[in-house]
């Protein structure tokens, strides 16, 4: 029985941090990446869909890897 409240825990609460999560983001991931390639051409860097993704990953494994520290 002690593994049925263990993955009760855990379907909850990555439940309530997903709920959370929606709540409290500032923006949809694709309005920030739309803000962010308008910035970057503002600066007169055009980046490619794809481009971005990845620049995007890079960021943030960069992220993860601080705060892992």
């Amino acid at each position: 029985m002690k593994s049925l409240d263990i993955i009760l825990a855990v379907v909850g609460g990555a439940l309530v941090g997903a709920s959370l999560g929606l709540l409290f983001a500032p923006k949809k991931g694709e309005d920030m990446r739309e803000e962010i390639v308008d910035y970057l051409e503002s600066k007169g860097i055009k980046l490619k869909k794809s481009k971005l993704d990845q620049l995007v990953d890079e960021i943030q494994e960069e992220v993860n890897a601080v705060v892992k520290k």
